[in-house]
């Protein structure tokens, strides 16, 4: 049996089904571990969520934004933006289904000392922290209250976390920390704008895995979202994303020996790569 992490996906089917022949993923034996935004942007992401869920208990998932993206825009909170690529989901016969599903997924994965999310981590929060807070977002999902979480999902308040937050405020802020974050600082404050690499950061901020205290240290994390940093395997992080949407690779790491494959992209290289 191996166990396998990779890379944002967003529609990049092709290259995703080449990479799991690569691989010679066998859903039977192995484990797959997907750090989010499965879907948009991409020309297949419709073919991307049939393959997922049809893995079963052999693919685990969590949210990335584009992900809840395309659950807001179904629920008809938000319209498409000019890239988006989600329409054939939308019209898909099994549209209901595949997004029932999309919506049992969580924001945190935690197993051991092995820990998955789509963005990062604030520094107060321990990995166990993270899995309870995950939980009081896929308890709303799963509940009738939903549609209107989904309605006050957007935005940028509160711009930093405390545990008296409460309501949609508190939920906001988990979902923004778990699948957007870059920056932050010491004291669980959030910058959300910027999205380029480690010496743009604003000043007061660093990266999320930057701050030296940071309570999720003792864990090996395993996220995607930025870009603008490629591949980056740094001790007690792996960020997995390698741009394949933008003409990069599509990446995958074999947790048995650290051994890493990838899959060149179909696309045409972009480079300015957005998120």
């Amino acid at each position: 049996m191996s166990h396998y992490v990779v890379g944002d996906i967003q529609g990049c089917h092709a290259e995703f089904r080449q990479l799991l022949d690569l691989i010679a993923f066998d859903p039977v034996t192995d484990r797959l571990w997907l750090v989010g935004d499965l879907v948009n942007r991409g020309p297949e992401s419709l073919a991307v969520l049939r393959t997922v869920k049809a893995l079963g208990n052999a693919a685990v998932t969590v949210l990335g934004n584009h992900d809840l993206h395309l659950l807001t825009v179904a629920a008809g909170h938000r319209r498409q933006h000019r890239h988006d690529t989600l329409a054939p989901i939308l019209d898909a016969p099994d549209r209901d289904e595949l997004l029932a599903w999309l919506r049992t997924r969580p924001l945190v994965v935690c197993e051991g000392d092995l820990l998955m999310v789509h963005a990062g981590l604030l520094p107060s929060w321990t990995p166990s922290r993270a899995v309870a807070l995950s939980r009081e977002v896929e308890s709303v999902l799963a509940s009738d209250e939903r549609d209107d979480f989904l309605r006050h999902l957007y935005g940028d308040e509160p711009s930093r976390w405390t545990e008296s937050l409460a309501g949609y405020d508190r939920l906001r802020v988990i979902v923004n920390v778990c699948t957007r974050l870059r920056f932050c600082g010491a004291d669980d404050a959030l910058e959300l704008a910027e999205k380029r690499g480690p010496g743009h950061a604003p000043p007061g901020y660093a990266p999320w895995f930057a701050h030296p205290h940071r309570k999720s240290a003792g864990v090996t994390v395993f996220c995607g979202h930025w870009s603008t940093l490629d591949l980056m395997l740094a001790p007690r992080v792996v960020m997995l994303d390698s741009g394949c949407l933008w003409g990069g690779t599509l990446t995958g790491i074999r947790l048995d020996d650290d051994r890493v494959f990838q899959i060149p992209s179909r696309a045409p290289l972009d480079p300015m790569p957005r998120d």
